[in-house]
């Protein structure tokens, strides 16, 4: 491994893929969890219920994952950093699912 290290372009390449992956990811969540919160106003707006308890439940649920999900990108220090973003991943996925789940019960 030490001599894949000596090169500076490879050390470039691979820098620029985990840039481009964590921005990648950091898109993912934002695109998933905006798009569940659009759901909830489009939903209470078709039904007339704008502002309901639990379309309100689903945008705090959304925004506190949101925000957990994205200190869990920015974290400092992680020594794997591919199974931690997959960990990431994972857990956006698990998350938007449960809040999709809820939002079909809307």
């Amino acid at each position: 491994m030490q001599g894949f290290w000596k090169s500076p372009y490879k050390r470039r390449t691979f820098e620029k893929k985990l840039m481009a992956n964590i921005r990648d990811l950091k898109k993912d969540i934002n695109y998933v969890l905006g798009d569940i919160i659009e759901a909830v106003y489009i939903i209470e707006a078709s039904n007339e219920k704008q502002g309901s308890k639990e379309g309100s439940a689903i945008i705090d649920k959304a925004i506190s994952t949101f925000d957990e999900l994205m200190a869990k990108v920015n974290q400092k220090g992680v020594e794997d950093q591919k199974s931690h973003f997959k960990d990431v991943r994972e857990d956006l996925e698990k998350k938007a699912r449960s809040l999709v789940d809820q939002l079909n019960k809307l």
